[in-house]
């Protein structure tokens, strides 16, 4: 058996945070999810309707409108979630800006670490 590679270290940096802006984060959670319910769900009724070719046309049918319906419905109820940019000037000097979920515990002038990098990057309290 082979042994799985080691997960990559987690980079962190610290710092002091110079601004923070209120702003929205766009809710990517659980997306297509509405659409593939609504169409397995209409395949269900579909396929409860005649027999032979109409029961195939109305399967078709069915998974086509639930998938629509379904995505109608997730799009209503998806809503921005409220978020931060914090910029955080590094102990070497270098601005960082973070954009993650809201967090009431950040204030300017704290003192705070950078964990991870790129989208997956968060600012935390020291």
């Amino acid at each position: 058996a082979c042994a799985a590679p080691a997960p990559a270290p987690l980079e962190i940096r610290s710092g002091v945070i110079e601004q923070i802006n209120p702003t929205q984060i766009a809710s990517n959670q659980h997306q297509g999810v509405g659409a593939v319910i609504g169409g397995l769900t209409g395949v269900g009724i579909g396929s409860l309707i005649g027999g032979g070719t109409g029961r195939d046309v109305a399967m078709v049918l069915g998974t086509v409108g639930g998938a629509f319906a379904g995505h109608a419905v997730q799009q209503r109820y998806e809503k921005p979630v409220p978020g931060q940019q914090i910029i955080v000037r590094t102990t070497n000097g270098v601005l960082v800006s973070v954009t993650q979920p809201a967090n009431a515990n950040l204030r300017q002038g704290q003192k705070v670490y950078i964990e991870g990098s790129g989208e997956d990057a968060r600012v935390v309290a020291r």
